[in-house]
């Protein structure tokens, strides 16, 4: 029953997201989109989370910590898919939110040794991409959500959460060079990111 109850905790939560990430884009003087899954994709796939989060035995507090995290990693999705833009103003409290929790691991500096290692990695993999490509290949914004990720992950889980993301991002790329019979289609990173930061903060809630 309570994981029921946590899923529909979590719809009213997605559905802030949405309404949330309105306002942002507006105030980034963008264009917000009304199109069924940019609506109602961030309340079902907040519910599903939070619904399958709270299957796992972990205290409420630890819970909802990680449910605040699965809020900021949904909004990432849905606003990189529609925009192809990465907010500073949700990453920045989100790395403090995410840098104060990893003071309380042991050890204290491993999060932000690995949020700073990743943030570099995706920081040279952008100019190095840049340089090559003559185009932006990755966006700062994916460097913040790496650094993101290894505050919130800690060192081994954000290296299989970054291969996850890699590899989701690989798979539909090669559909989308299928789809469009074109080399020159490009998708945005962060969703695949955040979903494999997604499926890695789950799996570390089944490990407690």
């Amino acid at each position: 029953m309570f994981p029921l109850l946590w899923a529909v905790v979590g719809a009213a939560a997605g559905w802030l997201v949405r309404w949330g990430s309105v306002r942002l884009a507006r105030l980034e003087e963008l264009e917000p989109g009304f199109k069924r899954w940019q609506v109602f994709g961030p309340p079902i796939l907040c519910a599903i989370l939070f619904g399958v989060f709270a299957t796992e035995p972990m205290s409420l507090q630890l819970l909802a910590l990680r449910s605040v995290f699965v809020l900021v990693l949904v909004q990432v999705i849905f606003f990189d898919m529609e925009h192809r833009l990465i907010l500073d103003r949700v990453m920045f409290p989100s790395m403090a939110l995410a840098l104060v929790v990893s003071l309380f691991h042991q050890p204290w500096w491993a999060g932000v040794a690995t949020g700073l290692a990743a943030g570099l990695l995706f920081l040279l993999l952008a100019v190095v991409g840049s340089a090559i490509f003559k185009a932006e290949a990755l966006g700062f914004g994916d460097v913040k959500l790496a650094l993101f990720m290894g505050l919130l992950l800690g060192p081994l889980p954000t290296i299989t959460a970054l291969f996850y993301g890699v590899f989701l991002a690989g798979v539909v790329g090669v559909g989308v060079i299928i789809w469009t019979r074109s080399l020159k289609g490009s998708i945005a990173y962060g969703p695949y990111l955040a979903a494999g930061s997604l499926i890695v903060l789950f799996q570390l809630g089944r490990g407690q």
